[in-house]
Formats: C-alpha cells, structure tokens, sequence
C-alpha cells in the first residue's frame, strides 16, 4: 500500500518536517528529525527508480482526479535519475551539517537553517517529479526562497548582498519561465506536461508556440547559471556556508537543467527544438564560452570557493553541450555530467567546509602544508580535483569521455578540442591547491587536526564515489543512456 504512494511521501515528508524543526526549538532535535526525514527520502528514490526499471513510467494522480485535469506526479527514467541524485546528496549534506552549522551560524539561528533546508530539498524534488507545468514554478519558488536565505545565513556580510543578488535573479528567471508557461497554456489549454507535449505538436511553429519555448528557455538558462547568465552563482557558492555551498552546487543547476531538458525533449520535441528553433548551435556556443571563460577565470581566484564557483560555471557548460548535440551519445553524456559533477562539487565543498571548520578560512594562503596538517581533507581535495580534471578511474572522464564520442560523431571535431582544453585548464587550478599543500611549509601556529568525524565520513563517501562509479558505470551510464533514448523517442 505504501508503495503506491511513495511519490507523494517524496514531498510531504521533507514538506511536513519543515515547520517542525521550529516547533523543536532545539537545533539538535531539528538536526536529528531532518537526518531522518532526508535519509528515508533517498531511500523513497531508490525505490522509486528500481519500479520505473522494472515497471516503466509511474502516474501518481493526487486527490484521485485524472490527468490532465488533475495534478499528476509523473516518474520515468529521466526524472527518477535526477531524484536519486538530489536525495542523495540532501541526505549526505544533512549529515555533514551537524558541527558545520554550529559552528558557522550558530547564533541560535540552526532550526531556520533546517527549516529552509527541508523547504530547498521539498522544492527540488517537486521540481523533478512534478508532471504540471505551474508545479514547476511553484516549486522552483520554494527552492528558490529557502535558498536565499540560506545563502544569507554566512558570515560574511557579502552572505547578503550575494543572496539579494541570487533574488533579483532567480525572480527574473522565474517570471520569463511564467510567462512562457502562460503562452504555452494559451496555446494547448492545459499544463500537464505530458498532455501538453500532445497538443504542442499539431500546432506546429506558430508564434505563440514560439515564444513560449523562448521564455522558457531563458528563464530556466538563468536558474541553470548558463553562461552568460550566470552572474549571481558565484559569489552565492562563496559566501555561503559550507553546508550550503556543497548542498546547492551538487542540487539547484542540476534540477533546473533537468527542466531544461524535459523542455526541450519531452514538452516541444527535440525537432522543434533543435531543427525549427535551431538551438543546437546556440547552445553549443554558449556552453564553450563557460568551460573557456569560467575555467580562465578560476585559475585567478585566491578564494578557493570562489574558484569553485567559476569552476561550476564551465562543468555547467559540458552538461549543456551534450544536450545540444540532441544524439543519444550526447544527451548521454550531458545528463552523465549532471550525475557525475554532483558528487565532484559535493565532495570538493564538503571538503572545503572542513577546512574552514579547522582554520576558519579558504585563502590559498590557509592552504600552505595543509597536506601535513589536515592529511585527510587535503587528500579529499585532490581526490575531487581528478575528477574535475577528468583523470581516468573517476567519474569525470567517464562524462567527459562520451562527450568527446558525441563530437566526434556529429563529426564536430573542434568541440572535441575545446573540451579537451578545458580539462586542461582545469590541471592549472587544482594544480595551485596541490602546490602550495604539499610544496609550501605550514606557516608558524597554523591550526592542524582535522574535523570531526561526522563532517569527513560524508565527504570521503562522495570522494569514493568519485573512483566507484568511475569504473562501474552500471548504474550511472546504464540508466543515463536509456534515458536519452527515452527523451529522444518520446519526442519523435
């Protein structure tokens, strides 16, 4: 019985436990009742993605009225993937929170840190299982509200400035997804998306078909950080907490690409998309200038989380550049990238926030001997930093790799070359961490010791997954690689 219902338990019980971490006043029952309710939300995914494997798309309808009328929780292949991968790293980054939160924010200010932290993960989720339109945006909303204010919840005063600016434009980004959503319904009458992608077709290339998928191409662009709209991500991952930084750059970019591909693929149709809006070579374009510009300008960071953060701009541009091949190899390899710079941002941050536990800094300089001083998280560091290279045995090559196969199959052979100069560029910055780790001596009454346990133990599970599911590839390519076929089949 609790089977049929567990979309619905994949939003009520992060939802619900919301306001309870008020109600508890005390951070550490909101801690406990949050590491609670995030680990059994992972398991919900896992369970959600083992019945769309063995028994095909999941129509969840609520209230008992039948889509298109009613709100429908739709699970396939695609979606049930990015789930795993959200609850995942929620209840991972949960884990972490514990001492990083106390000693970050402190102030009595650790419940409105869970609260907003079960309301960004509620958000996220809907957004990825959702089967409506205007669900969409509602939940994108609540994503989007819970994380300004975790954003402003740093300690540097720049916490503020960073989030205001995230507002001004994640509500850009949300008002030109509306109103694509609005013309969109205009068009077709309805906002299931399934029913929605039925009656896009006979409409053919009429203007309001086409300024729909416009706006909402921009909208989610911004929410997605694509370059060149990517201003407000970086200084929101670098002035963050720790918890916060790794939880929305392994999460947010990766949920709003997802809508970005249902879009495209499922909603409109990859001919639409990609042959009447011609929007292959756009996207290709753009998401060279990320890796470029975004890699060039983390070399220059003193502010590791910083560098990070432009880091994150260029791997957004590899995820993009696969979906704009629209081949199975392709989107393959662009949905890879999305699963696979999950675990290389969230263990690279969590990383970070250890360090910043110890030493209270993320300056090249608080770096020096740190090889010596923090072993473990320096050797997390690094471990992050292959992948994010792209070194065989890890997670990013494997990515990495069958976007190189999408380019030289489309017979584009210059994109090949530019990925391969951006992973090369990408040495260059974690290059300058390794350097002054293990090749510079720890300065006079540097603090050393490492974090406490329960900040590593999740930090060295995702640098593990890095290597794990760099050489078994069952899971992560197995289910990537349907689901391009899926989205390329069921948009032809």
């Amino acid at each position: 019985m609790i089977a049929a219902h567990l979309p619905a338990l994949q939003i009520v019980l992060p939802l619900l436990s919301a306001p309870l971490c008020v109600l508890l006043v005390r951070a550490r029952l909101a801690y406990a009742l949050s590491l609670i309710v995030c680990w059994l939300a992972f398991a919900i995914s896992i369970m959600l993605l083992g019945q769309v494997l063995d028994g095909g798309v999941i129509s969840y309808r609520l209230g008992g009225w039948a889509p298109p009328w009613g709100i429908e929780y739709r699970v396939d292949l695609v979606n049930a993937y990015v789930l795993l991968i959200v609850a995942a790293i929620g209840a991972l980054v949960i884990t972490y929170a514990g001492p990083s939160v106390a000693r970050e924010i402190g102030g009595g200010r650790e419940t409105l840190f869970y609260t907003s932290y079960m309301l960004c993960l509620t958000g996220l989720l809907g957004v990825t299982i959702t089967g409506d339109a205007f669900n969409i945006f509602v939940f994108l909303e609540i994503s989007s509200l819970s994380s300004y204010i975790l954003i402003s919840l740093g300690t540097d005063r720049r916490a503020l400035t960073a989030s205001f600016r995230y507002l001004i434009f994640g509500t850009i980004g949300a008002t030109f997804f509306l109103i694509g959503v609005g013309l969109i319904y205009q068009a077709t009458g309805t906002l299931n998306l399934a029913d929605m992608a039925n009656r896009v077709e006979p409409l053919g290339a009429s203007r309001t078909v086409q300024a729909a998928f416009a706006f909402m191409a921009v909208g989610l662009a911004v929410k997605a950080a694509l370059f060149p709209l990517h201003s407000w991500l970086p200084n929101a991952y670098a002035y963050a907490p720790s918890v916060v930084s790794a939880f929305l750059a392994a999460t947010a970019t990766k949920v709003s690409i997802y809508v970005l591909i249902r879009t495209y693929f499922s909603v409109f149709g990859p001919e639409f998309s990609f042959e009447v809006m011609t929007l292959g070579p756009v996207l290709m374009v753009l998401s060279i200038a990320a890796m470029l510009i975004g890699s060039m300008i983390a070399i220059f960071q003193d502010d590791i989380k910083r560098s990070f953060a432009y880091s994150s701009v260029a791997q957004i541009g590899y995820m993009v550049l696969g979906i704009g091949f629209a081949t199975v190899l392709g989107v393959t390899g662009g949905m890879l990238h999305l699963f696979n710079h999950a675990l290389m941002k969230g263990a690279l941050f969590l990383a970070l926030g250890c360090l910043i536990w110890r030493t209270g800094s993320v300056s090249i300089t608080a770096m020096q001997g740190l090889g010596k001083r923090m072993p473990w998280t320096m050797a997390a560091i690094v471990g992050g930093g292959l992948s994010l290279i792209g070194v065989p045995l890890t997670v990013g090559f494997i990515s990495k790799w069958y976007l190189l196969l999408a380019a030289i199959d489309s017979g584009l052979w210059w994109v090949a070359v530019f990925i391969l100069i951006s992973s090369l560029m990408a040495i260059i910055y974690v290059w300058r961490l390794v350097e002054v780790a293990y090749l510079s001596p720890s300065p006079d009454g540097a603090p050393s010791g490492e974090a406490p346990l329960v900040m590593l133990i999740p930090t060295w599970v995702l640098v593990l997954a890095n290597f794990y599911f760099g050489v078994d590839t069952r899971v992560s390519v197995g289910v990537a690689t349907e689901a391009a076929k899926y989205l390329l089949g069921a948009g032809s």
